[in-house]
């Protein structure tokens, strides 16, 4: 049940960005990045299934960011993500609670003060990730983030493996 759920929302994203396929590999490769994570790390089942949608509709905004700001910056996008979320989710088996989160999360996913799970530091691990290489930071600056932001062990291992870098 969960995969189908899953693949829906990924339809659906791709939908969305329609035309968009620097968006809609970003989406996927930060859904990867979750996933794995989250399965190495042990997250329980349950709530793998809401970090994974979460993943693929996290820049969901983006694109009324930038038609209403002409702007990406990651406020706006958790200002105007949450409601598309909400809206793409409609006609989606998912619990109420769980549409909550899955909000939330997008709400929030540039906040990075705000963690209060393990999904959501996932999440921020994994969209790093993708962001770092796809921006070409040097490893000062890959150095820093790790050391601010990441928390997890396979998000470490990942990003150390990813940038040739020392423990």
């Amino acid at each position: 049940m969960a995969d189908i759920t899953v693949a829906k929302v990924m339809q659906k994203m791709v939908e969305y960005f329609h035309g968009d396929a620097k968006r809609i590999q970003h989406a996927i490769k930060v859904h990867s990045f979750s996933r794995n994570i989250a399965l190495l790390s042990d997250l329980k089942m349950d709530k793998l299934t809401v970090l994974e949608i979460t993943a693929l509709l996290h820049d969901i905004g983006i694109h009324e960011c930038e038609r209403k700001y002409n702007s990406t910056a990651g406020h706006y996008q958790e200002i105007e993500g949450p409601h598309i979320a909400r809206s793409l989710l409609n006609g989606i088996a998912l619990e109420q609670d769980d549409i909550d989160r899955i909000t939330y999360l997008i709400g929030h996913h540039h906040s990075y003060h705000l963690v209060d799970g393990i999904d959501f530091q996932i999440l921020i691990e994994a969209d790093f990730l993708v962001n770092l290489y796809d921006d070409k930071a040097d490893e000062e600056g890959i150095l820093q983030i790790r050391e601010k932001y990441f928390r997890t062990s396979i998000g470490k291992q990942i990003l150390n493996d990813m940038f040739d870098l020392e423990n």
